[in-house]
């Protein structure tokens, strides 16, 4: 069982990592893969990522192909619809123009794509693209546009949508593309629903089976959750984020954390990510913790006044001496000291 100590150092060490992998200030996180569904889009998470991309003065490019309005905050909006990928590496390239001045905010990007399906599919004009290179091409443009573009440092978050199958060659040994992804990936973020999430922890409360939504459930016509299975969570808002983050010395660290519904205008810098462990929904009042506060009732006073205390701990005990181990045999003795009500004999003093 984990220990106080190690709960507030967890708490500590997670919270301070989920706050830098979320702001590209420092690009913690070269690729970041996230991993939506039906049930929970990426909007939300990608709406804080601009957010904090803004208040920290990053430039932002916006990847589209699905997206048909401009979401705000985002610098260079990019329509992708049509385009060969080597069309669209271009303007990736030629959206961020080097500044005039070479402060280390203001070489700083960040990229988005909404879907990389298009670039996956088998069938589109230059075929499936070569994951690797096109994507560290994204990071890093072979022929900068300007000489501090070569001191870049860039972001890539990209959106994979669960639920979309991909056509792939059945006679082709190559990984899937998702099993590259996670490989190339230096985080993962999977994206759940926190009304459904709730919904399963109640249940596995209950030793019960934890429910399945939307596709999960197999049933004809069902795409999205249904509110009955939420049982009084469907209101609930907020989004679970499952974060599997790789250390450059190959240490991985996975967490939980909820990312509540923030307005993409708040200017608010405090950190709003919580872990799940501490959402009030999801951890009860823990009964031991009040077990521990709440004395049990009783007519005897139980606790020790402070002279009691002091006299307790001023009392020697026969055997202490005892303990000190003065030579070999010494160990067992007891001393006595006799008062004036014992009766003295010689004979037992001499055995």
């Amino acid at each position: 069982m984990a220990t106080p100590t190690n709960l507030s150092h967890r708490r500590t060490h997670n919270l301070l990592l989920i706050s830098k992998l979320l702001n590209p200030r420092d690009a913690p996180s070269p690729l970041t893969l996230l991993l939506d569904s039906l049930e929970q889009p990426a909007t939300p998470l990608i709406r804080e990522y601009i957010r904090r991309a803004k208040l920290s003065k990053v430039h932002v490019t916006f990847i589209s192909f699905e997206t048909l309005r401009r979401p705000d905050g985002v610098d260079a909006f990019i329509s992708a619809r049509r385009k060969k990928p080597s069309e669209l590496a271009k303007e990736v390239a030629n959206a961020y123009s080097a500044p005039a001045t070479t402060g280390a905010q203001q070489r700083r990007r960040l990229i988005l794509i909404d879907s990389i399906h298009p670039l996956l599919n088998p069938r589109g004009p230059e075929g499936p693209v070569h994951l690797p290179s096109y994507l560290s091409s994204l990071i890093m443009p072979a022929n900068p546009t300007a000489a501090a573009a070569s001191q870049l440092q860039s972001t890539l978050v990209v959106t994979y949508h669960q639920d979309v199958p991909i056509a792939t060659n059945p006679q082709s040994y190559s990984p899937t593309p998702l099993y590259l992804l996670t490989y190339l990936a230096t985080t993962i973020i999977s994206l759940h629903s926190l009304s459904h999430i709730l919904a399963q922890k109640a249940a596995r409360d209950r030793s019960l089976a934890a429910p399945v939504f939307g596709l999960e459930e197999e049933q004809d016509g069902v795409v999205l959750g249904r509110l009955d299975h939420l049982k009084g969570h469907e209101n609930v808002e907020g989004v679970v984020l499952e974060v599997e983050h790789r250390r450059k010395s190959g240490r991985g660290v996975v967490e939980w954390y909820v990312l509540p519904p923030v307005s993409p205008r708040s200017q608010q810098t405090k950190e709003v990510v919580t872990l799940l462990d501490d959402h009030p929904l999801y951890r009860p009042p823990e009964l031991e913790e009040h077990a521990k506060e709440e004395e049990p009732d009783s007519t005897f006073e139980l606790r020790l006044t402070e002279r009691q205390r002091r006299e307790r701990e001023g009392v020697v005990l026969p055997y202490f001496d005892a303990q000190k181990g003065d030579g070999p045999g010494e160990g067992g003795r007891i001393l006595y000291d006799m008062g004036e009500e014992d009766d003295f004999d010689e004979e037992e003093d001499e055995i």
